[in-house]
């Protein structure tokens, strides 16, 4: 099964870039990770709630045209559910197992996923109920999908 992140932004700072570069790296033997950005629109000052919500729309209009009609799509926020890494290690042996060809996994940018990028998703998943930088969202994901395939190709990993 192909495993993709697809967010918002792009990674301006170098240690976020390389951290994500290093996981990449590191999956590479063990079934890769394509990471897709779409472009982040920028807050404009004072904006209404109108203007929030139509940025939030436009953000996730440009996930949601990555997505293929049979991905299986996996929005991360932080209402979604919470998994140890051998808990989402399972899940994604399911889904392989269950003929699931990509695991697509959501990253809004700083304001969150649009409700049409979350009624999209077939699941939620949280990291936890605090909230963290888009920017290490994608380097904690990149951590965690490396984890569990190193769970599942049955190689040790430290707890």
């Amino acid at each position: 099964m192909n495993l993709v992140i697809v967010c918002v932004g792009k990674l301006r700072e170098p240690f976020w870039r390389d951290a994500v570069r290093e996981y990449q790296k590191r999956l590479t033997r063990l079934g890769g990770l394509e990471i897709v950005e779409c472009p982040d629109l920028p807050e404009p000052k004072g904006a209404s709630v109108t203007d929030m919500r139509r940025m939030l729309d436009a953000e996730g209009a440009s996930l949601l045209a990555k997505v293929k009609p049979r991905d299986h799509v996996i929005a991360l926020c932080v209402e979604g559910k919470r998994m140890d890494s051998p808990t989402l290690a399972e899940r994604l042996r399911i889904l392989e197992d269950g003929g699931i060809g990509r695991a697509v996994f959501l990253i809004g940018g700083s304001n969150g996923l649009s409700e049409e990028a979350l009624s999209r998703a077939n699941e939620r998943l949280s990291f936890s109920p605090m909230t963290f930088p888009h920017q290490l969202a994608r380097v904690m994901l990149a951590e965690q999908l490396y984890r569990c395939r190193k769970i599942l190709a049955g190689e040790v990993y430290h707890k």
